[in-house]
């Protein structure tokens, strides 16, 4: 039985058992051993001149080392690959492992790796042992570029701003490199968080109401105060003339019971100061978006009028 020479063994381990046909040939196999390696199913050729010395389904790590090492020395890690490395939640799933290569390259996407030519890669990319990751920011823009609903391109970007991932100037910046490439979904999400949106199902309900013409001008995520100057909850919005907040409930937020209880006790405080606050969750505003807007424009029209009863005043921002 034929071992692997230790220096091999040990660069094998370190690239979780993904290698190159010319690591193996380096190492001293020959291509027919490589070739009866793969007939017998101890080893599978998992994109050109690129194999796994395991069988089974690769795990996102070696899909991506096996993509990095198929690319190149000088490709980097981007897209939705690479939000998924960073840890996003809101990031749809995908098995294609994307690349930027350098403009000059000559390799070709293959199998799951997907490579784009780039005129510069990116100088903030991040280095790891293994392969670079292109900045969040330009992983963000990337990623939507390749999306084609405005959903998750929205849930990304807001994401990558609540999460401090990257900052509104970073974004502008890729955005503006990427120029007018496949740019509509991302420039609108982006525009949508600098007007203050804190997430995709937040400007959903942005988009239920805008169109509305009973409702009066909602603010959204205000400063609110009460008759003595001291800082109240900011709801996610505000009908200052009716005293009405609007307030999106995640699931994912309400996962833990601190969570739970931090909601509590922010609609409990705003409802002692007589304001009424409507609860609504992102599959509502998704699926029922005329009941939601039928809800608000209820509640509105029944209490107009209140908001100056109650005292509460919207604080300019800044």
């Amino acid at each position: 039985m034929r071992t692997h020479p230790p220096d091999f063994a040990d660069l094998a381990e370190r690239q979780q058992q993904i290698v190159t046909r010319a690591q193996l040939l380096a190492a001293g196999f020959d291509d027919m051993y490589l070739y009866r390696q793969a007939r017998r199913g101890l080893w599978q050729r998992v994109l050109p001149a690129t194999y796994a010395l395991v069988t089974g389904t690769l795990t996102s790590e070696q899909r991506r080392i096996s993509a990095a090492l198929y690319a190149g020395d000088h490709a980097q890690l981007t897209g939705l690959a690479a939000l998924t490395w960073y840890g996003f939640r809101q990031s749809p799933s995908s098995d294609v492992v994307h690349l930027i290569v350098p403009h000059h390259a000559r390799r070709k996407s293959a199998g799951f790796a997907v490579l784009s030519r780039a005129l510069a890669l990116d100088a903030r990319a991040r280095h790891t042992p293994l392969y670079p990751v292109c900045s969040p920011a330009r992983a963000v823009v990337d990623a939507a570029r390749d999306l084609r609903q405005l959903r998750p391109v929205r849930a990304v970007v807001a994401e990558a701003i609540q999460r401090g991932y990257a900052d509104l100037a970073a974004l502008d910046e890729e955005i503006r490199r990427a120029r007018r490439s496949r740019t509509a979904l991302v420039r609108k999400a982006f525009s949508e968080v600098v007007q203050g949106t804190r997430s995709a199902p937040e400007a959903e309900l942005r988009e239920c109401l805008a169109a509305d013409p009973v409702l009066s001008e909602i603010h959204w995520n205000p400063r609110l105060v009460d008759p003595g100057g001291r800082s109240l909850p900011t709801p996610d919005g505000y009908l200052p003339d009716a005293a009405v907040a609007l307030e999106v409930d995640s699931q994912e937020y309400h996962l833990r019971p601190a969570d739970w209880a931090r909601t509590l006790d922010r609609h409990n405080e705003l409802s002692r100061h007589g304001i009424l606050v409507l609860h609504f969750t992102p599959a509502q505003i998704r699926r029922e978006p005329h009941r939601v807007r039928r809800m608000v424009t209820d509640a509105y029209e029944s209490r107009r009028g209140l908001g100056a009863v109650t005292g509460v005043r919207v604080e300019p921002l800044g």
